[in-house]
C-alpha cells in the first residue's frame, strides 16, 4: 500500500487549478509537491499540473526541497515573455510547496506562496510554512482585526522577484525554507488554502480530521468538509446581501506517512 494519498474538491469553481505530484529519484529521495494554481482556467490548469511535475522531479533529483523550488523559480523568472509587467499578469503562475524526504536525513520542506505544510506528530498538527501574503506582511491588530487581506499573496511561482526585492518590499524572500528532524512516525499534510482555511476559521482540530486510516478514505474526507464548511459560512455571511451565494475554492491535500 502506497504510504502517500492525494484529495480534491473543485468547490464552486469552474475548473480545477490545483495539482499534486510525487517523485522518488534514484538515490531514494522521494519529493512530494502541491501547487495552488492563481486563478481559473484550463490554460492555468494544464501550466500548474505540468509544474507540479517539473518540481517533483527537480526537487527529488537534489535532494533538497529548496534547490529544486529555486531552480523551477528561476526558470520560469528568466522566461522573456514574463519580462513585461503587464503581460505577467496574465501568465499562469501558483503558490507552491514542497518536501523531500531522504532517508537518515531531516524532513526538508520549501515554498513560495501560502499553501502550508504540517507535520502530524503525537497529538499535534505542527504548521512548518510561513504563509506568502499580506496577512503576514500587515498582522492583524486591535485596530485592524483582520489584519491584510490574507488572499492576496505575496510571492508565486510564476513571479520574477529575487529574494532581495520581495524581502525589501515585504519583508519575505521569495522562496523560504526550514527542515525538521524526524524522530519517529509522523504524518506530513500539504495543502491549499481552499482545503486549509476553512479548517482554520471554523476551529477545527487538523490533527483529529487526519489521524486515521485509510489514508485516501481521510484525504478526501477533509476536503469535502473544508469546502462543505466554506459553503456554509459564505451562506451564513451572505444572508440577505443581493446577488451573494455561497461560495468555495479548489480544495487540495497531499497526505504522506513519513517514518
Amino acid at each position: 500500500m502506497r504510504p502517500y494519498a492525494t484529495a480534491q474538491n473543485i468547490g464552486t469553481r469552474d475548473t480545477q487549478c490545483d495539482a499534486t505530484a510525487i517523485h522518488t529519484a534514484p538515490s531514494g529521495a522521494r519529493a512530494y509537491v502541491l501547487l495552488d494554481g492563481i486563478g481559473s482556467s484550463q490554460a492555468i490548469r494544464e501550466w500548474t499540473v505540468t509544474a507540479a511535475r517539473r518540481l517533483a522531479r527537480a526537487a527529488s533529483r537534489r535532494g533538497d526541497a529548496e534547490a529544486g523550488l529555486r531552480h523551477i523559480y528561476e526558470g520560469y523568472a528568466a522566461d522573456p515573455d514574463r519580462e513585461d509587467p503587464y503581460e505577467l499578469r496574465y501568465l499562469p503562475s501558483a503558490a507552491a510547496v514542497v518536501a523531500v524526504v531522504v532517508p537518515g536525513q531531516p524532513l526538508q520542506v520549501a515554498w513560495a506562496g501560502d499553501s502550508r505544510a504540517y507535520l502530524l506528530v503525537r497529538g499535534v498538527a505542527r504548521r512548518l510554512t510561513e504563509d506568502h501574503n499580506l496577512r503576514r506582511v500587515y498582522p492583524p491588530t486591535a485596530t485592524y482585526p483582520h489584519g491584510g487581506n490574507r488572499n492576496r499573496i505575496t510571492s508565486y511561482l510564476g513571479g520574477v522577484d529575487d529574494d532581495e526585492q520581495l524581502t525589501r518590499e515585504y519583508g519575505h524572500p521569495a522562496i523560504e525554507s526550514v527542515t525538521v528532524p524526524l524522530d519517529g512516525p509522523c504524518r506530513l499534510l500539504l495543502a491549499s488554502d481552499g482545503a486549509y482555511e476553512p479548517h482554520d476559521d471554523a476551529r477545527h482540530d487538523l490533527y483529529a480530521e487526519l489521524d486515521d486510516d485509510p489514508l485516501a478514505g481521510v484525504a478526501t474526507a477533509f476536503v469535502n468538509l473544508a469546502v462543505e464548511t466554506s459553503l456554509r459560512t459564505t451562506a451564513a455571511a451572505g444572508s440577505g446581501v443581493v446577488h451573494s451565494s455561497p461560495h468555495a475554492d479548489n480544495a487540495t491535500v497531499l497526505l504522506a506517512d513519513l517514518a
